[in-house]
């Protein structure tokens, strides 16, 4: 049994136009798809990807050592799967290790 589990909670919400006033009956989306995209391919690269790499060599290195637990919600999914599926497949790579799971989280992750 491993005396260490690490727990990762992750989300990342829409990023949101500006709307005004006069958007009103113009404007019919909040969501404002390029920032969204721009944003999660940046967390993509600077964090998600080199961090599942490194746990992904660990994990195999330790052999059932320590675990990881990831807490994703189902918005970050949906975001990731649009713009990112290559960081969904790195999650997959690392719950194959059967030292790596996924826990239930909330969908929108509302407070």
């Amino acid at each position: 049994m491993p005396s260490v589990t690490l727990y990762f909670k992750i989300h990342q919400p829409y990023r949101l136009q500006n709307y005004s006033l006069k958007d009103i009956n113009v404007k019919h989306s909040y969501i404002d798809e390029e920032a969204t995209a721009a944003f999660i391919s940046l967390m993509a690269d600077e964090c998600y990807l080199p961090a599942n790499e490194i746990l992904l060599s660990l994990l195999r290195e330790n052999n059932g050592k320590f675990k990881v637990a990831f807490s994703i919600s189902g918005v970050t999914l949906e975001i990731l799967e649009k713009y990112r599926p290559d960081v969904v497949k790195s999650f997959r790579q690392l719950v194959r290790t059967d030292n790596a799971e996924i826990l239930a989280e909330t969908y929108y992750n509302s407070l």
